[in-house]
């Protein structure tokens, strides 16, 4: 059985509308702050990876788009695949160095977090 809702808000949004003149507007265009703004924490990860090793960026305000340029990079600089999604970029292997300080040269904040 499902959650039960309180109010139409619990739905997350615009659902449906009678009114011929209605124009829906979707307010969440983000602007992405300059690389100088962003405090960023590189990460090492293993869980839920089968064991394998992962580079997690997080931090990352901004964009979508913005975002998925920036792990393009992230990806082709290390030779690896990867994604981004949720304001996270995450790379497959232990690149934490390399992109520490790919991100510090772009003028980023780069923090290392964990062993």
């Amino acid at each position: 059985m499902g959650k039960k809702l309180k109010s139409l808000e619990d739905l997350g949004g615009f659902v449906f509308s009678t009114n011929k003149d209605f124009e829906f507007e979707n307010e969440e265009t983000t602007e992405t702050p300059e690389n100088g703004e962003q405090k960023l924490e590189a990460h090492l990860d293993k869980k839920n990876r089968g064991g394998k090793i992962a580079t997690v960026i997080k931090g990352f305000e901004g964009n979508d788009d913005d975002l998925k340029s920036l792990a393009k990079k992230l990806k082709t600089l290390c030779g690896v695949g990867g994604t981004a999604k949720d304001g996270e970029i995450i790379i497959q292997g232990n690149f934490r160095d390399k992109i520490m300080e790919y991100l510090t040269k772009e003028g980023y904040k780069v923090k290392r977090v964990g062993g």
